[in-house]
């Protein structure tokens, strides 16, 4: 079963696999060190749910929940 950003817990690590669609979104999160083979860090999710706080490449990123279901991970431990 494929595990996407979103469905991690806080805290928790895993390895970006891969980010699906070739659109301007993808192209973004991209931009913002969301490629495979690098290692993100969920924080936590925004007091409401959304956005989610992520630490990816040394820097920590504010991504939706729509942004995030397309970013493809393998958790860590």
């Amino acid at each position: 079963m494929d595990t996407t950003l979103d469905q991690l817990q806080p805290g928790q690590r895993a390895n970006i696999i891969r980010i699906s669609g070739a659109d301007g979104i993808a192209s973004r999160l991209r931009e913002m060190g969301f490629v495979p083979g690098e290692l993100v860090h969920f924080l936590r999710p925004a007091p409401l749910g959304d956005p989610l706080k992520c630490s990816v490449h040394g820097s920590r990123i504010a991504v939706r929940c729509g942004e995030a279901r397309r970013v493809y991970v393998e958790p860590v431990g």
